[in-house]
């Protein structure tokens, strides 16, 4: 068993979800277990995954929790990290099923946390160094980009990508969080996050990497996820002036 799991949501994914599972597994010479969060693909993504399981190379360091339907990212995320505590992992991540992250890039954000730096959270950070988004229509960049300008201006968290999905947390970060409380379950989950790891003075290190959009398969972002995370950015301010977070 590795110290270190990478939680992948799934919906649809079959596509993509053998080869970032192999690309993962072949990372070297420090190892990664993974923990799919499936919900309810009617592609059969799951199906894939438990056969993968099946293979000697991945036994005990592929696993599987299949829901029942589409239950929202957030929870998905919540999910995996009450696995991953309860299964004794120093290191959780996220990270999406579709090549977007790139898998070489786990290290990197493995050692911010884990070396000399002494990162609670890395954030693989798009915009940290410029912009660095691949194949992304103009649009949407901007849209992404703003959104992140838009979040720090309203909360003052330290992070130019306060949208990015890519993240390592020391376990000690999510055992502080308190996972009952957080309330968004879309895109303002990411911003959810890493507020409430800065509001609990946890070390936020962003490490620059390069965003490539999906080649295979359809994105799940939309306008109004967009929206959710506009406007929830007030509400997670207005939680810190009223006390919400506190280490508990």
């Amino acid at each position: 068993m590795s110290d270190s799991i990478i939680i992948i949501p799934t919906y649809n994914e079959r596509e993509n979800i053998a080869a970032i599972i192999h690309a993962i597994m072949a990372l070297q010479p420090h190892q990664f277990d993974v923990l799919v969060i499936d919900d309810g693909s009617p592609d059969g993504t799951a199906a894939i995954v438990r056969d993968l399981q099946q293979e000697g190379e991945l036994a005990g360091r592929l696993h599987l929790i299949e829901r029942s339907g589409k239950l929202g990212l957030g929870t998905a995320y919540i999910a995996g990290f009450r696995w991953a505590l309860e299964h004794g992992y120093a290191y959780v991540f996220e990270m999406d099923a579709d090549f977007s992250h790139d898998p070489a890039d786990l290290p990197r954000l493995y050692e911010a946390c884990s070396g000399a730096e002494g990162a609670d959270v890395a954030i693989g950070s798009r915009y940290v160094s410029g912009v660095n988004v691949v194949n992304w229509p103009m649009g949407r960049v901007l849209m992404s980009y703003f959104a992140s300008k838009y979040v720090r201006l309203i909360t003052g968290i330290p992070v130019h990508d306060t949208t990015a999905g890519f993240k390592c947390y020391r376990r000690r970060v999510l055992e502080t969080i308190d996972l009952d409380a957080i309330r968004f379950k879309g895109y303002a989950f990411q911003i959810e996050m890493k507020y409430s790891a800065h509001c609990l003075g946890f070390k936020i290190k962003e490490v620059p990497v390069v965003f490539v959009n999906r080649q295979l398969g359809t994105s799940k972002m939309s306008g109004g996820i967009f929206g959710e995370a506009l406007l929830g950015v007030i509400q997670l301010r207005w939680d810190k002036l009223r006390g919400k977070f506190k280490k508990h």
